[in-house]
């Protein structure tokens, strides 16, 4: 890891076994958060790299509920771009479209507001952290209802043996740092 950026992102993910259940090791993105030049390195390295793919053709960054939202904001500020929510079911006002997908213990659903984007808008959606891909996947058909083009879903943590970016296909999937 030969970037001081990185390697100052890297430092604050902490790891904590058994949690929430045994088994599990939990990475914890809450060091980040609380120290602003980390957090402002890991807004620095997406934009970077959504600089460099795309350019200047990503209309909005669009942000994953919750903590999608810590992120999407920033980035799209870095990016001079507009930020558009993706929530849980029953959290936004007014018309909305839908889309469900399974988790581990149930089902889930998704919601975006009807007029959030126009046909062939092209989009960037960002997460903390992609682990089985369920809810990423699931905000794409949302946008897909909504007629726009995700041009790439981007995380800052990736748990590759969950293979989770094999659900994005053929979305491009970008992470910073990728923990087994």
């Amino acid at each position: 890891m030969a970037d001081p950026e990185l390697r100052l992102v890297a430092g604050r993910i902490r790891s904590f076994p058994d949690f929430p259940v045994p088994g599990v090791l939990f990475r914890d993105i809450s060091p980040l958060l609380k120290d602003p030049d980390s957090f402002r390195a890991s807004i620095s390295l997406l934009a970077n790299h959504l600089k460099k793919t795309h350019g200047g053709k990503i209309d909005y960054i669009v942000g994953l509920d919750s903590r999608g939202f810590l992120f999407g904001p920033s980035l799209a500020q870095e990016l001079g771009l507009g930020c558009v929510l993706i929530r849980k079911r029953g959290k936004l006002p007014g018309p909305t479209v839908s889309a469900s997908y399974t988790l581990e213990y149930g089902k889930a659903e998704l919601e975006i507001q009807r007029d959030a984007l126009e046909p062939g808008q092209k989009v960037v959606v960002v997460d903390d952290l992609l682990a089985t891909g369920g809810t990423m996947r699931a905000a794409c058909e949302l946008l897909g209802q909504l007629q726009a083009e995700v041009l790439e879903c981007v995380s800052l943590v990736e748990l590759t043996s969950l293979k989770g970016r094999e659900k994005l296909t053929p979305v491009p999937f970008f992470s910073l740092l990728q923990f087994e």
